[in-house]
């Protein structure tokens, strides 16, 4: 009996070490390295989206979009769409109230800028209160790769 209990107490002895006894360190596991996402912003000229004075935002009708990254890196504008919030007054006819009704155009562009039409079209008509937005706005990364940049809000003040 005290043979049984010798090795019962050797074999316990023997698990107690075991189990408190240093493990071998383990390679450290690289974790695979995150590419920072992509941050673009949009200008137009040097504005971002903000509010214009009237004679600034007619300056800028011939200004192509610019679009930079975190690093002041420019890419190649391929193509936008444009909206133009045209405001125009009314009066009712019914109660000779006036509002002022919003009327929104635009068009889809393969390029950097507005066309000469439209330029002259809202170089002749734009006026305070109105909105341009630049949406959709598509720059080529690389020669293969294609990436959509914020758009762009411009009010005339």
């Amino acid at each position: 009996m005290m043979q049984k209990l010798l090795y019962t107490t050797i074999v316990l002895c023997c698990c107690a070490l075991g189990a408190t006894a240093q493990a071998k360190p383990r390679p450290a596991v690289k974790k695979p390295a995150v590419a920072k996402p992509l941050h673009f912003r949009t200008s137009w000229g040097i504005f971002l989206s903000d509010t214009l004075p009237r004679n600034e935002v007619v300056k800028l009708l011939d200004s192509a979009l610019t679009v930079r990254d975190g690093n002041n890196k420019t890419y190649p504008v391929v193509s936008f769409d444009f909206t133009y919030d045209q405001r125009e007054a009314l009066q009712d006819e019914k109660t000779k109230e006036v509002k002022v009704y919003t009327e929104s155009t635009g068009d889809s562009f393969r390029s950097d800028k507005l066309s000469p039409l439209w330029s002259k079209h809202l170089k002749q008509t734009i006026q305070k209160g109105e909105v341009l937005f630049f949406n959709n706005i598509v720059i080529q990364y690389a020669a293969d790769k294609f990436y959509r940049a914020p758009e762009l809000k411009v009010t005339v003040n």
